[in-house]
């Protein structure tokens, strides 16, 4: 498919947050943490458990304003406005990650649970505004080729920042903190550049008649979708479905360094582990894609939701690196294909005049999840004093959310009868 220039200014978004996603939330900064956390006197099970509480933190605070800024911004030139505001709100963050004195764990955490708003709250603009670039036919192919160019863009920051680390910091210039702080800047920039045509051009199509006064309007509104919930049964059903099974996908993708640390396995050797899983989600993130137009967006889904639930059993024996190699490299198949599909199936059943406040639904209910998988992993991590079991128990969030899936099509069609 050929894509336009709206098009690839939307796409283009997703590849420049994605150094923040993988920098940031993945490989860098649980690392970074958990040494302050240590030269702390904090346990390595305890700085795990903190991680993921910082995380569902974060996450709560975007999942309790989503639904109010997702019907703010659909009124006319309204959500690229609100794009712009986290966006900024998460670079700047970013980089204040970098200045954060090396002693001061507890402020690290807070100013990275601002930049977790931040980019959270861009997120729920930026996928608002798939159905003004793409409409039914096209959401597919455009939602996986933004997840799949977003891995490549992560792919390329990282690689910037190996090159500090494999050389000892350029040759010494760097500290090992001075590295990490590094790939703070690093993202932050990278976020900056790419993200500006969109912030700069994005156009919105579809919207909702103006209002004078559109806050009281947003909650009237937010309270009429939630008084006719029946009108969207399977909306409702779908987002039930995806409460659960996001909720794994997530917390795998910000816990899994946290874990391979508590395995043993040397930080050099995760950054490469996390470059491959990279790697493999630019093509598969496509494969998804097209695997939805051959066959069906629902079969795709269930594909990548039996996957991750196979991840997740064979985490119990989850002992060497080996392992923690095919269980990363089985992860990279399916995350970005599993997350681009929800998102485009979901862009295909709401109405396109209030994308943004359903995108808030989406992104309230996407966020809770992502609250309840890393406590749940932290808890059982403090539990058994294994943090592989606490991956195991994220098992269940999979199977909910496959049973009610598969449930999906007799649920809307018993409520319709």
């Amino acid at each position: 498919m050929k894509f336009n220039k709206q098009q690839w200014q939307w796409i283009f978004y997703d590849w420049a947050n994605s150094g923040y996603g993988i920098l940031v939330v993945t490989a860098v900064l649980p690392v970074y943490f958990k040494a302050i956390a240590s030269e702390n006197g904090i346990s390595a099970t305890n700085s795990t458990a903190l991680w993921g509480y910082a995380n569902s933190f974060g996450t709560l605070i975007v999942s309790l304003m989503a639904p109010l800024l997702g019907a703010l911004a659909d009124y006319p030139n309204s959500k690229r406005w609100w794009l712009n505001i986290f966006t900024w709100i998460g670079i700047a963050m970013t980089f204040a990650l970098a200045v954060v004195p090396i002693n001061q764990w507890a402020a690290l955490l807070i100013i990275y649970v601002l930049s977790v708003i931040g980019y959270s709250g861009g997120n729920l603009f930026y996928d608002s505004f798939l159905t003004d670039v793409a409409d039914n036919q096209q959401m597919d192919a455009v939602s996986t080729t933004g997840y799949g160019m977003g891995y490549l863009g992560g792919v390329l920051a990282f690689i910037i920042f190996l090159g500090a680390q494999l050389t000892g910091g350029f040759n010494g210039l760097l500290s090992s903190y001075g590295i990490a702080k590094f790939s703070f800047i690093l993202a932050a920039v990278w976020w900056v550049i790419f993200a500006w045509p969109l912030l700069r051009h994005g156009h919105q199509y579809h919207n909702v008649q103006a209002v004078t006064d559109p806050v009281v309007d947003s909650f009237k509104r937010l309270g009429r979708t939630l008084y006719h919930v029946k009108q969207h049964r399977k909306i409702f059903w779908f987002l039930v479905a995806y409460f659960f099974y996001i909720d794994g996908v997530d917390t795998i993708f910000t816990m899994a360094t946290a874990i391979g640390k508590d395995l043993g396995i040397e930080t050099t050797m995760l950054m490469l582990v996390l470059l491959m899983v990279q790697l493999i989600a630019f093509p598969c993130s496509i494969l998804y894609g097209w695997l939805a137009q051959k066959t069906s967006n629902r079969l795709a889904i269930l594909v990548g939701i039996i996957i991750y639930l196979f991840i997740c059993l064979e985490a119990l024996r989850l002992k060497s690196l080996t392992d923690f190699w095919v269980l990363a490299i089985l992860v990279g198949t399916s995350q970005g294909g599993l997350q681009a599909l929800s998102r485009s199936y979901f862009g295909q059943l709401i109405p396109k005049n209030s994308s943004s406040e359903f995108f808030g639904f989406y992104n309230i209910l996407g966020k809770f999840s992502a609250i309840l998988g890393p406590v749940i992993v932290g808890f059982v991590t403090q539990l058994t004093n294994k943090s592989t079991v606490g991956a195991a128990s994220l098992s269940i969030l999979f199977l909910i959310g496959l049973i009610i899936f598969l449930m999906l099509p007799r649920l809307t069609q018993e409520t319709s009868d």
